[in-house]
């Protein structure tokens, strides 16, 4: 099959996955486990198991001096401390992302942004989990109380990085974070192109 410029075949040609329905295997407070069936491009049957996720923000703190703003916090599901930008989930009904990530930003780690803009929304895990998570650069930061929630919340610590150390962190494997990863370096590129 002819594949376009960037990316495949145009969507008109492409085969065509039919989905016939799901069933809830389980729901908690932030996600639900579908399983979900299909008919592929030949008419044969076959089921996925799918999480579904409200979504999520997170959020790259630039400061005037060029640290990026970061918190260690326990993460459970990898048993170990992580080194990340502020995010969360978008568990608020109705919540625009943009204020979600304005409210996460001060409940973390106690910054108002001047300038909120965004980099990217990206779909970290599609292979079984919906997840969008939409990633801001937040520059003109001025401090206003924290409201951490959560025992993980509680507990984190907020580290000012210089933005040049960023890139070591991750090669000698302390920051793993693939949304801080990706943030970060969007925000890099955003900053030397002016914004």
């Amino acid at each position: 099959m002819p594949s376009a410029e960037a990316g495949g075949p145009t969507p008109d040609v492409r085969p065509v996955f039919t989905p016939t329905g799901e069933e809830t295997v389980l729901a908690t407070w932030c996600i639900t486990v579908q399983r979900a069936n299909f008919l592929d491009p030949e008419g044969v049957p076959f089921e996925r198991d799918i999480v579904r996720h409200p979504g999520a923000v997170a959020v790259v703190a630039v400061t005037e001096d060029r640290s990026v703003v970061l918190v260690r916090q326990y993460r459970p599901a990898v048993d170990r401390w992580l080194l990340e930008v502020p995010a969360g989930t978008r568990d608020v009904d109705g919540e625009l992302p943009e204020l979600t990530a304005r409210r996460e930003l001060a409940e973390e780690v106690g910054y108002e942004a001047g300038s909120l803009d965004l980099l990217t929304r990206t779909a970290l895990t599609p292979g079984f989990c919906d997840q969008i998570s939409h990633v801001y650069l937040a520059t003109g930061l001025r401090s206003v109380p924290t409201d951490r929630h959560g025992a993980e919340e509680r507990h984190m610590e907020v580290v000012l990085l210089p933005l040049d150390r960023f890139d070591a962190m991750v090669d000698d494997g302390e920051i793993v974070d693939a949304t801080t990863i990706l943030g970060v370096g969007l925000a890099r590129r955003r900053l030397a192109d002016g914004g």
